[in-house]
């Protein structure tokens, strides 16, 4: 099969529903992708009880890469060619896998350092239903791993980043083995937004987040001395993908929205404490505060649009206020029975510390009810669909 197609073109449609699509992404690899395909092509055909197609993924390759590539997708019927004219690891895959039919969506790297005798483990719990997402992992328990020392050191500090600032639960977010179903890869897909090497990461954070099942796979891996990554400079990225993901996570939205709030409410505050005391200013200022707070977590914290259950939102919003108000004014009575005159800094400090302690409160209150999904039982008594997982 020969395909051909940018990241521009409308992609051929294939003539049957596979079982498993391979994707091997390559840039300028004309040494090592003909052996390669061939290798692969042959244990399919003598090893894989599964239709199987396998789709090179020309990254925008200046040498002979794309020209061998067509020569192979002609020698072979079930071999085809994507072409790419931008740089990407992430956005070959995305584009190839979202062209493709087949019911499990995989990738390996053009070097098969991942002995291929995994790739049934892989698969097979994707093909049955059982996990959503197949991973091939040099760091769990029963694989083996000849690598040099720095490329180990390195891949265990990032997957430990990861397990620490992530909590990811997944032991290998690098290794170029992996496979994912096709029912679930287009809503993965919509909210993966690296196109480069994070790209593998950020769809198993997510995969995570939405309580999909990974299943990993102890691999051999002989690392490639002929490797085209650029370890530093993919490092640093990596770290980039990481900190944006943590500050996509709601409790972290949370807390800048409980920020900015508590900082308008200190400002408010000083503005209004002269002309209306400190008990009046102290509501009014939190009042002010707690609506919009309301509204920027509905929104942002937990991804709420449209009108539906706005007023039933804003008014239990409106007594997670009201339990709120009760600590601040506890805190500003037992400031004033100690010091009946205190100043209004001393004021405004202790009224901050006490708002800063009804966050947990708040956030508790709002993921837990405020602002909880209406149950299953509730949505079908009223003929409505179930919310579907978000990501942030």
């Amino acid at each position: 099969m020969q395909t051909i197609m940018d990241d521009t073109a409308a992609p051929a449609a294939p003539p049957q529903v596979l079982d498993v699509e391979i994707v091997i992404p390559v840039y300028n690899e004309e040494r090592a992708l003909a052996a390669t395909v061939r290798r692969l092509h042959e244990f399919l055909s003598r090893e894989l009880p599964f239709s199987w197609q396998i789709t090179i993924a020309d990254n925008a390759s200046t040498d002979r890469t794309p020209f061998i590539a067509q020569a192979l997708a002609g020698e072979f019927d079930r071999v085809g060619v994507v072409r790419l004219e931008q740089k990407g690891r992430g956005r070959a895959l995305r584009l190839a896998w979202s062209a493709s039919s087949a019911r499990v969506l995989a990738y390996m790297d053009v070097d098969l350092s991942t002995d291929l005798r995994a790739l049934l483990p892989l698969i097979a719990p994707l093909l049955s239903g059982h996990s959503e997402v197949a991973i091939g992992s040099r760091l769990a328990p029963g694989a083996k791993v000849a690598r040099g020392a720095k490329r180990e050191v390195i891949s265990r500090a990032y997957n430990l980043i990861l397990r620490a600032v992530l909590r990811a639960k997944f032991t290998d977010a690098q290794c170029g083995f992996k496979a994912v179903r096709a029912d679930v890869l287009e809503e993965l897909l919509a909210h993966v937004h690296d196109e480069s090497w994070f790209f593998d990461t950020e769809l198993l954070v997510l995969a995570q987040r939405d309580g999909m099942r990974i299943h990993e796979v102890a691999v051999d891996w002989v690392d490639d001395p002929d490797s085209r990554v650029d370890i530093v400079p993919t490092a640093l990225a990596d770290l980039r993908g990481v900190a944006r993901l943590v500050l996509a996570t709601p409790l972290v939205r949370f807390l800048g929205i409980g920020i900015a709030s508590t900082a308008a409410y200190a400002l408010l505050f000083l503005a209004l404490a002269e002309p209306l005391g400190s008990v009046v200013a102290s509501a009014v200022a939190l009042a002010l505060t707690a609506v919009a707070n309301t509204a920027a977590n509905r929104r942002l914290t937990f991804g709420i649009r449209g009108r539906g259950r706005l007023g039933r939102q804003h008014l239990a919003g409106f007594i997670v206020f009201l339990i709120a108000l009760g600590l601040t004014n506890a805190a500003l009575a037992l400031l004033h029975g100690l010091d009946p005159h205190p100043p209004r800094l001393l004021e405004a400090a202790v009224l901050v510390l006490a708002s800063l302690a009804a966050t947990v409160t708040r956030y508790f209150a709002l993921a837990t009810w405020v602002f909880r999904p209406p149950s299953a039982q509730s949505l079908e008594q009223l003929d409505l669909p179930s919310p579907s997982p978000s990501h942030t």
